[in-house]
């Protein structure tokens, strides 16, 4: 059991990195819109090229595997497949270096374009895996977990590149020069190369074996991975959950502007909180995932998002931010405690109560202005922050010899961040609906994600896995 634990700590260190570059590219999407005089389109092919990387490195996961007559995980090994997509990741970081010196938008997106792709080669073998190592009960909620290690990458991601790009956080300064953007990611790019030989070395499995274990009634298997409806429609979920979380922050820096006066040096806090709020649910979303009695687990429920909120103050006191503004936010954290509550552990119900909030939460922001109108785009984080393990534990159930296949469909669709930023930030143009109007995109995103929570449940269920009997024991 303890080298089972310290497995998974070592597993789940990864997705650190997943949050800190991706949510670092909503500092960089500003900086270049005004520093090259961009278009808000143009600036979200920063978002375009990262995300659609997912789908290139999973499409020639797919074609390699095929080739090979069989899985290439399964050839390779889980934790040497993690650790390739580290070394293939720090590969692209080096790109930043002449990107830099030669102001070059095209080198920097190509150099965004390799860190994702060895990403993607990353989240193909670090997912099943999170889901497999225990309980498959508490496959979700160790997901969970793990997403709110990402979202402490997430969080402290903004504030680490602004301070490095323009040496202090939320100042208001103007940026002189563009080169100061290649020092976090040569960083960074070391720090891959270093957990590329943890993992190497690691306890991890470089194999597991798949099971239907969520399922009452096992069925013979189908003849692949997308004969399986629940998989398929995951598949638009995972493109849709993306594209409406990706876009909502990176779209935001752009309205904070243009509606309450906040400049790009200052929107790193509120992206921060934004993130931040992700790691909040995901860290609420995770207590079932403890070896610990009903009544503890209660109580953490409670006790779990105010830690996180607690860790967003903490690294934004340290970053010498304004905290004031914050502190009302922490009663919007109640609605998501009231949400995890009613859900009681059920991914499909999880789903379908968590979007009808993000439906909510965006029309607000629409109705309103100030910061009431920011914190309910913000809280937009709380509410797509379960919603990756819930799509992921539904759409992959009962897939059994098919799991990783399915798995590297879903990574596949991660390209709706970059599709779905984009097509908001080409609607919010003056000439079209503009910023404000542009987040009903995220509204039609969250109606799609509620349709397949309800759907999922009776695709699951026909197939003899119920979701109830199996998740409410671990909570």
């Amino acid at each position: 059991m303890q080298n089972n634990r310290s497995a998974f700590i070592t597993l789940i260190s990864v997705f650190f990195f997943w949050g800190f570059v991706a949510a670092s590219n909503d500092i960089l999407i500003p900086v270049f819109k005004e520093k090259l005089h961009l278009q808000q389109w143009q600036s979200q092919m920063i978002s375009l090229a990262f995300y659609v990387a997912y789908t290139v490195g999973s499409i020639i996961y797919i074609v390699l595997s095929k080739l090979n007559g069989g899985d290439i995980l399964n050839k390779i090994g889980y934790k040497n497949g993690i650790a390739l997509g580290l070394c293939i990741s720090a590969t692209g970081t080096l790109l930043f270096y002449p990107a830099a010196q030669m102001v070059s938008f095209n080198l920097m997106i190509t150099g965004l374009f390799i860190v994702a792709l060895g990403f993607s080669l990353q989240q193909t073998a670090a997912n099943p895996l999170a889901i497999v190592m225990g309980d498959p009960a508490k496959g979700s909620q160790r997901l969970s977990l793990a997403g709110g290690v990402n979202n402490i990458g997430t969080t402290i991601g903004p504030l680490v590149v602004s301070y490095a790009i323009f040496g202090s956080v939320g100042s208001g300064l103007k940026l002189d020069s563009i080169e100061s953007v290649k020092f976090p990611y040569l960083i960074l790019g070391a720090a891959f190369l270093i957990v590329a030989v943890i993992f190497k070395f690691s306890s991890l499995p470089n194999e597991i074996v798949h099971t239907d274990d969520l399922s009452e009634n096992t069925k013979p298997s189908r003849s692949g991975a997308l004969k399986y409806p629940q998989l398929v429609l995951g598949m638009i979920a995972i493109f849709v959950y993306v594209g409406v979380e990706v876009a909502t922050a990176s779209n935001l820096p752009e309205y904070m502007r243009q509606y309450i006066n906040i400049e790009t040096s200052q929107a790193a806090p509120y992206i921060s909180l934004f993130w931040a709020s992700l790691m909040i649910g995901r860290w609420t979303g995770s207590a079932g995932a403890f070896d610990i009695s009903k009544g503890a687990k209660q109580v953490l429920r409670f006790l779990m998002p105010y830690i996180a909120f607690g860790v967003f103050l903490l690294v934004n006191a340290i970053a010498k931010s304004d905290l004031r503004v914050f502190y009302p936010y922490a009663l919007v954290i109640v609605a998501m405690i009231v949400a995890d509550i009613i859900s009681n552990g059920n991914p499909a119900r999880q789903l379908l109560i968590y979007s009808g909030c993000g439906i909510m939460a965006l029309l607000i922001g629409m109705s309103t202005s100030g910061l009431v109108s920011v914190y309910a785009f913000i809280s937009v984080g709380l509410f797509c922050s379960t919603l990756w393990p819930c799509i992921f534990t539904l759409a992959i159930a009962g897939l059994g010899k098919y799991t990783n296949q399915g798995s590297s469909y879903l990574i596949m669709m991660i390209m709706g961040g970059g599709f779905i930023s984009w097509f908001q930030g080409w609607l919010s143009g003056p000439d079209l609906i503009g910023i404000k109007a542009s987040y009903l995109v995220g509204v039609v995103c969250f109606a799609y994600l509620a349709f397949y929570g309800w759907k999922a449940s009776k695709i699951l269920k026909d197939q003899g896995i119920n979701l109830d009997a199996k998740t409410t024991a671990s909570h």
